[in-house]
């Protein structure tokens, strides 16, 4: 007897319907410089013709456990929002214009409606970034993934001229720490979530007094997406660097941006910490240490400027509809310190004032 490639749990059909249903905003996301006339097994994107030293900037990542959540709620709009915010803030950071976008989709048995409505969340995502989505993979791997569950991730790719590369090197003691504010909690640190607010439809969905809403609309707020703010504020002011608040919290990423010497007091009173943050530690009974370790806390991207353009960065972000206040400033030594009213929480890294 015949076993065709349908029987052993895989239908391209269902993938063509998949490729027909998700085209439409795909091709939303086309620019100038997307040659989608040319092949087919690869994506072109001609690079813009106004930079002198072009330097291509690249990063990946994906969406983690917050995927739970989408098949929880069975919501499958946002996700692909996070999957473009995770690579496109990293390579804003560097200053870099996001080019375009790649997505990679996986999951135990393709349902075109579900994968279409994920890749419309990643062309949401592309559109708002100004990258390109101009190619991807959508793989049905029978038996790998649980029913109705699916992995997603990108690759983006950005252009940033040479000499205009943000890679932190000029940051010295007394430039001054901008915190952006996030959309909560982003896409990281869903292991812990998880752990404290549990994987019941019910309760999830039930509104909850602590956090002013039902949990599964605060779990599934998708990432927010800097790069507009970004690019408008380094066309004004001289930025020295720039942190993406991911896993990890203020204790790895921001240290990630200075150079060797330098270290940071940031003054957690400084600005009002979102409730879910709140909400978390509490349920967790963790140290500040081990919440800033962990999540963004409310901060979704730190910029360093010199004393001198924090009220022109301020003002500049504020324009393009940022959130945003001095946390914190920038010492001799090493790692982060956390600053509260009454004196100094204790820091895991050594640091010399």
């Amino acid at each position: 007897m015949a076993i065709s490639y349908k029987d052993s749990g895989v239908d391209v059909e269902r993938g063509y319907q998949a490729v027909k249903l998700m085209k439409e905003h795909v091709q939303s996301t086309y620019n100038q410089n997307v040659l989608g006339d040319i092949g087919s097994f690869g994506g072109f994107y001609e690079l813009p013709k106004d930079i002198k030293n072009p330097v291509l900037v690249s990063g990946t990542d994906g969406v983690g456990t917050k995927l739970k959540y989408a098949f929880i709620a069975d919501k499958h709009d946002t996700i692909g929002i996070d999957a473009v915010a995770m690579c496109v803030n990293d390579i804003v950071c560097q200053g870099a214009k996001p080019l375009f976008f790649l997505d990679y989709f996986a999951t135990g048995r393709l349902s075109p409606e579900t994968v279409a409505t994920v890749v419309s969340g990643v062309a949401e995502g592309c559109r708002q970034s100004g990258a390109a989505l101009i190619g991807g993979e959508t793989a049905e791997m029978p038996g790998f993934y649980s029913d109705g569950e699916y992995d997603i991730a990108g690759f983006a790719v950005g252009v940033v001229d040479k000499k205009k590369v943000i890679n932190g090197s000029k940051i010295k003691k007394g430039d001054v720490l901008i915190g952006i504010k996030s959309s909560g909690i982003h896409s990281n640190g869903y292991s812990l979530v998880r752990k404290l607010f549990g994987e019941d439809k019910a309760t999830l969905e039930t509104y909850d007094e602590r956090l002013g809403a039902k949990p599964i609309d605060v779990l599934l707020t998708p990432t927010k997406i800097y790069v507009n703010s970004i690019l408008s504020l380094i066309e004004k002011v001289k930025v020295k660097g720039i942190a993406h608040i991911t896993g990890g919290g203020f204790i790895e990423n921001i240290p990630r941006i200075f150079p060797e010497g330098i270290g940071c007091e940031i003054d957690i009173t400084s600005y009002e910490v979102p409730t879910v943050f709140k909400v978390m530690q509490q349920i967790a009974g963790i140290d500040d240490y081990q919440i800033y370790n962990t999540f963004n806390m409310g901060i979704g991207m730190v910029v360093c400027v010199a004393p001198k353009d924090v009220e022109e960065t301020i003002s500049q972000l504020t324009s393009t509809g940022e959130e945003c206040c001095v946390i914190g400033k920038t010492i001799k030594g090493k790692g982060v310190v956390l600053k509260k009213k009454n004196g100094f929480v204790a820091p895991l890294y050594p640091v010399e004032k």
